[in-house]
């Protein structure tokens, strides 16, 4: 184990104050996802962190969307990678959702870029760390982590002193971009994601670096000696989606580091005070 594997391994070993909640695209339960509303209310409600997908435009800029296409959560049409920074502002990204309704409105559901969000999150009264998952397969491939570390070095956090003290960690579910995660910023946390357990628990997570992995909830259920095996390698368990509250004891219970929920706020609540309450959604891709 490398001396940035140890720090966030150390960074996020189990204690009372674990697990920490990652709010997964937002609190996107109650908020349109990847929205400064979204974002806005997490941070509100008290996340340990935020999560978030990027995808990069036609003309080269870093966007917080996580379907390949807009149509789910816009209202437009059409692949990201085609369309401009521009063409996407356009769109709005909130009328879809049931809040749109509620009273008081949604706040800001204009298109959020990375660079807004890191801008927001470091702003912020209080440190949050910014969970980044690049998407995989994309026609520009590697050129999305170099944009990635190019704005993460624009804000001074792509070479931490140490991974403990990071304000940023790059996911994915592709080995190879975790790789040159690792490869360009050595100090920088990242997670290996994965369905599998075979995966997640064989020898990828170690060819490439991984400062920790990060299984479904489900996969988890049915696995749960991820845990284990995850800290006996010197690396954190990062789990998504977690929104029920069997599934948030459970992951304290058994040694989690970070939980990714639609409800932070929610899920905050029931680490600190037990269940008043359970129900809620069930989980969805990370």
């Amino acid at each position: 184990m490398n001396a940035g594997e140890a720090a966030a391994d150390e960074s996020v070993t189990p204690g009372p104050s674990h697990p920490f909640v990652v709010a997964h695209r937002g609190a996107s339960a109650d908020r349109p996802e990847h929205t400064i509303a979204a974002y806005d209310l997490a941070l509100r409600e008290g996340a340990d962190g935020v999560e978030c997908d990027v995808r990069l435009t036609r003309d080269g800029h870093l966007v917080c969307v996580h379907d390949r296409r807009v149509d789910r959560t816009s209202t437009g049409t059409g692949l990201v990678s085609e369309m401009t920074l521009a063409e996407l502002r356009d769109l709005d990204y909130g009328s879809w959702h049931a809040s749109k309704d509620a009273e008081g409105g949604q706040g800001d559901t204009g298109l959020l870029t990375l660079d807004a969000l890191v801008s927001m999150v470091l702003d912020w009264n209080r440190p949050v760390k910014l969970f980044i998952e690049t998407k995989h397969p994309v026609r520009y491939g590697a050129l999305v982590e170099n944009k990635v570390l190019a704005l993460l070095h624009r804000y001074g956090i792509a070479s931490p002193a140490s991974a403990d003290l990071s304000r940023a960690v790059v996911m994915s579910f592709s080995a190879a971009a975790v790789w040159r995660i690792r490869r360009a910023a050595p100090m920088l946390p990242t997670v290996l994601l994965g369905e599998t357990s075979r995966y997640l628990g064989g020898s990828a997570a170690t060819t490439v670096g991984a400062t920790a992995v990060g299984p479904s909830i489900t996969t988890l259920r049915e696995h749960p000696e991820l845990v284990d095996r995850a800290a006996a390698q010197g690396r954190a368990l990062y789990c998504w989606t977690v929104d029920h509250y069997e599934d948030v004891n459970f992951c304290r219970d058994i040694g989690v580091a970070w939980v990714a929920t639609n409800h932070p706020g929610r899920t905050k609540d029931w680490l600190q005070n037990g269940l008043t309450g359970a129900g809620g959604t069930g989980g969805t891709s990370a």
